[in-house]
């Protein structure tokens, strides 16, 4: 991936003019110590600076850009009327208030953000880590825009789908038919799939209802999908599994492909569903970890929502994090194949994002992990977290959103919710609206 390019405007006024933060304030000195910790911080950035330009200079330089990816305008002094003029151009932008330094030029333009809803994220806080945080959102978008994703499905994608994804997240989505992975799956190479099926049964807690045939056939599978994304480069991958396993277009469940995929840091979803796909790779991106997509059941009597799906990682904090137990299962409604049932960490905060690409929408809400529901209906891992249910029951848009939302480990709401801001996303708090 290429670094993601980032312009820092800060704002400084001539000598001898008394404002904040005061009188010949050494902002060019100041400017110096934010770019060093900047570069120290986020190596992965190419950062250019510009130092108290004029609004008319700052505006021109954005418009000549062509390749930046994103806006930090540093308010270090009042009052310099840039930021106004610089976020108006609606380009995705952080704009930051150094502390008693231009705070009342930071809250007269953020006020203009908000109200006009443009794609700006405004940071006043004494920690610097906020910054970087923010200002790595801009390697996310830009990771975003290098991304391509593989669906299998026999059917025509939806240009008007495909065409929101690129416009709004940069990212190519390409198809291949079920024809065509099967092709890979008959190439693919027997030893190698004997390894992949002894390495996942040993590592499992134990088999409960598939054979070793039919995990040898999963393990087959998953060097087809390898070998498609290695050829179409891919960085994620969705099946139509259920439409082609059900119509015996597929020789096997790609579960168990998924579930390694994404214990190694890669991106397999189920079902052939984009928005649950771009919002997985996005929080790849952000957090380093898998996301686990999954048919939520909410209990109001117990105020849990369960996350239930047969496909599910076992490495929520990411390909170095911990490893937590699973069980090799057949795949729950027709009881055939093979999938996982993982048994996750308990205790923890957990993030449930999806995108809707067509409405340009994206609903999160948060709960923390109470348990792992053994039962024997519905899909085989279901994780349950504690949240306000009601509250989710009340906001799930199932027409924009559809069922499946995708859970990380971790609380990422802050960051979720600016990149949603940045991207120009409308965003719902499932669980606060």
């Amino acid at each position: 991936m290429e670094k993601a390019k980032v312009k820092v405007f800060f704002t400084g006024l001539k000598p001898d003019t008394p404002t904040w933060p005061y009188i010949n304030y050494d902002y060019r000195k100041r400017a110096r110590e934010i770019m060093e910790l900047l570069r120290q911080n986020l190596s992965e950035v190419e950062f250019s600076e510009t130092i108290a330009p004029s609004a008319e200079e700052a505006v021109r330089e954005v418009k000549s850009d062509k390749d930046m990816d994103g806006y930090l305008i540093f308010l270090l002094s009042l009052w310099s009327n840039m930021s106004t003029e610089v976020v108006k151009l609606g380009r995705p932008t952080l704009l930051v208030d150094d502390l008693y330094g231009g705070s009342g030029e930071f809250l007269r333009a953020y006020s203009f953000v908000t109200k006009e809803n443009l794609p700006v994220v405004g940071i006043a806080s004494s920690n610097f880590q906020d910054v970087v945080d923010g200002v790595r959102l801009f390697s996310v978008m830009k990771q975003m825009r290098q991304s391509r994703i593989l669906v299998v499905r026999d059917s025509k994608l939806d240009k008007e789908m495909l065409a929101s994804v690129k416009e709004t997240f940069g990212t190519e989505v390409i198809r291949i038919t079920s024809e065509e992975l099967n092709r890979y799956y008959q190439e693919a190479d027997d030893k190698e799939a004997e390894r992949w099926k002894e390495k996942w049964i040993a590592e499992s807690l134990r088999v409960i209802e598939p054979t070793e045939e039919e995990i040898f056939k999963s393990a087959r599978m998953h060097l087809a999908l390898k070998k498609a994304m290695e050829e179409k480069g891919a960085d994620a991958v969705t099946v139509d599994c259920l439409g082609l396993y059900y119509s015996d277009k597929l020789f096997a469940y790609p579960c168990l492909s998924f579930f390694q995929l994404n214990n190694e840091g890669s991106t397999g979803v189920c079902e052939a569903d984009v928005d649950s796909t771009v919002t997985q790779l996005m929080l790849k991106y952000l957090t380093g970890r898998p996301g686990y997509v999954s048919d939520p059941v909410i209990d109001i009597g117990s105020g849990q929502i369960i996350y239930a799906h047969c496909v599910a990682t076992n490495r929520v904090y990411g390909p170095e994090g911990l490893p937590n137990p699973y069980l090799i299962r057949s795949h729950s409604e027709d009881r055939k194949g093979a999938s996982v049932q993982s048994l996750m960490p308990l205790g923890q905060t957990v993030t449930s994002v999806k995108v809707s690409v067509r409405e340009k929408m994206l609903a999160i809400h948060q709960g923390k992990t109470v348990a792992n529901v053994e039962e024997d209906k519905a899909c085989r891992t279901k994780l349950a977290a504690e949240a306000d249910v009601e509250k989710i029951l009340e906001n799930y848009n199932f027409d924009k959103f559809s069922w499946h939302r995708v859970t990380v480990y971790g609380d990422f709401r802050k960051q979720v919710l600016n990149l949603a801001r940045l991207w120009g996303l409308k965003t719902i708090e499932e669980d606060r609206t």
